[in-house]
């Protein structure tokens, strides 16, 4: 019976509500009831959120794992293509210059990668991935894309090794200046700049000077090739000659394509 009284209640207070009468005092009716209910369910929301997120996390969280497992592949493969894309543009341009030296001339040349590097401080060495089998014997010079790289020392049928120019063993014949003053270019080791021999007190230098292949008959390699270039000098009063220090041209630290010149001194 109590049932019936509220259901003939609720569609009286409908109708009356639809009809427009009473409707102030069903508006607010439900203002009140409002207001006396959202302290309520705030309460109620701030208790039962962290709950239901804590349970969805439960629930979900092996699918999100997956998500953010797949997510750092996906970044991964990107940065790994990135640095593919951007080495490959290194050598394209690393094979353009080689393309470009005005120095070479006529002479035959094999270009050839960079497969390992010296294993330890004391033998500034490389190896190509050219040999016999390609043209290549020792003591062929070997220049870069800015200068001269150092020389073919060892030879097999797939591969040679090079002396850089700033071995302790090597040692380059140069000229320099507009009249074409000599000097010899000694290797220092592996990473350090090279030492600059036999030019007297006093003789004019600047920062930055060039210092080429002489090509002296019998020389190790053929005239104009760029070597290094003058970082500093200085001499005192006593000294037999003038303390030279210069770097050399060709990054020997980032070495990807060189090219062997086929050239052998004259007899």
């Amino acid at each position: 019976m109590t049932i019936g009284l509220l259901v003939l209640a609720s569609i009286a207070i409908i109708t009356l509500d639809y009809r427009g009468q009473a409707h102030g005092v069903i508006s607010g009716a439900k203002r009140g009831a409002h207001d006396a209910f959202s302290p309520l369910q705030r309460g109620v929301d701030a208790i039962a959120r962290p709950v239901g997120r804590f349970l969805s996390g439960a629930v979900h969280g092996g699918d999100l794992e997956a998500q953010n497992a797949k997510l750092r592949r996906e970044i991964g493969a990107l940065q790994r293509q990135t640095l593919i894309t951007q080495s490959t543009r290194n050598s394209l341009r690393a094979l353009q210059r080689l393309n470009q030296l005005p120095w070479v001339g006529a002479t035959p040349t094999v270009t050839a990668q960079v497969t390992a590097l010296s294993p330890s401080d004391f033998a500034a060495t490389v190896e190509l991935d050219k040999g016999s089998g390609s043209g290549v014997a020792v003591g062929m010079p070997v220049v870069g894309g800015a200068g001269l790289v150092g020389q073919v020392t060892l030879v097999w049928s797939s591969g040679c090794t090079v002396r850089l120019v700033t071995d302790v063993d090597s040692s380059v014949g140069v000229r320099f200046g507009s009249g074409g003053d000599l000097a010899l270019v000694q290797g220092s080791g592996l990473g350090r700049n090279l030492a600059v021999n036999l030019i007297a007190p006093g003789t004019a230098l600047h920062k930055g000077e060039v210092l080429t292949t002489s090509g002296l008959q019998h020389a190790q390699y053929p005239p104009d090739i760029p070597v290094a270039s003058v970082t500093s000098f200085s001499s005192t009063p006593s000294a037999t000659q003038e303390t030279v220090s210069a770097r050399p041209l060709a990054d020997l630290d980032v070495l990807q394509y060189v090219d062997v010149l086929q050239w052998q001194p004259s007899p």
